[in-house]
């Protein structure tokens, strides 16, 4: 399997007035093309900050972040969508943004908006989706671009718990659907268990990777993976890992 993001010994060090803060200590992994990766840590430990390494936000104090060219779609804990565009519009922001001009990639939104649910809402306004709604149109905005990599910011913190469930359902059908790699930063363990095909635990800052699991689950439903008997299990185990 192609690495499509590594991180080799990474370390990253915030300067400020008052000194160094040192955020993350030796990082060291890899994600695979098509791989759905999941990264829990204690509140406060540099989740964050990983995320903005891996899309090249942050340049890393030592060592070395490689993509191999890859692009990358960033979603963040609230929708951000812009309330006097329309959906539609704020779909097209990405092709706005990376001056993506002629009707081809706006025809592929619009397919991805009809594929997805949100055809029928191209012309409504933000606030008249529900909050579900509005992650979903987040996410295919996240997608407008074609990027190769989704970064996944706490994306449903913001929600409620059954809308909250709901929408991990969508958010993982559209992400398997189009074959995307992604990395998925959260603080709940089941969520991470229900989404991701690998969980990364990091220990409190500076983070620094504790263990990484392969979860072998061959169901990709998030909902009925939550219902299989090995979830129990994993959940337990990575508690135990997280508050040790």
């Amino acid at each position: 399997m192609k690495h499509i993001l590594s991180f080799d010994d990474v370390t990253y060090i915030y300067h400020t007035r008052r000194g160094e803060t040192v955020a993350a200590e030796h990082l060291s992994f890899s994600l695979d093309e098509g791989e759905f990766a999941a990264v829990i840590g204690p509140s406060g430990c540099g989740k964050t900050t990983l995320l903005s390494l891996a899309a090249g936000l942050l340049t890393p104090s030592e060592g070395k972040v490689e993509s191999g060219g890859a692009s990358f779609g960033y979603m963040l804990q609230k929708d951000e969508l812009f309330p006097w565009r329309t959906v539609e519009k704020n779909l097209y922001l990405p092709l706005e943004i990376k001056k993506m001009k002629g009707d081809a990639p706006r025809k592929r939104v619009r397919a991805l908006a009809e594929k997805y649910g949100l055809g029928g809402f191209l012309q409504s306004y933000p606030a008249q989706l529900s909050g579900g709604m509005r992650q979903r149109a987040a996410l295919i905005r996240t997608l407008a671009a074609d990027p190769d990599v989704l970064l996944l910011d706490e994306p449903f913190s913001a929600l409620d718990y059954q809308t909250r469930l709901n929408v991990t359902e969508d958010v993982s059908h559209i992400i398997r659907s189009e074959g995307k790699t992604a990395l998925l930063i959260t603080h709940d363990i089941s969520e991470a268990i229900s989404l991701a095909d690998r969980v990364l635990v990091l220990t409190r800052r500076p983070a620094r990777i504790r263990s990484t699991h392969s979860l072998g689950f061959s169901e990709k439903n998030p909902l009925k993976r939550r219902e299989m008997s090995g979830f129990s299990a994993w959940f337990e185990l990575l508690w135990k890992e997280l508050n040790a």
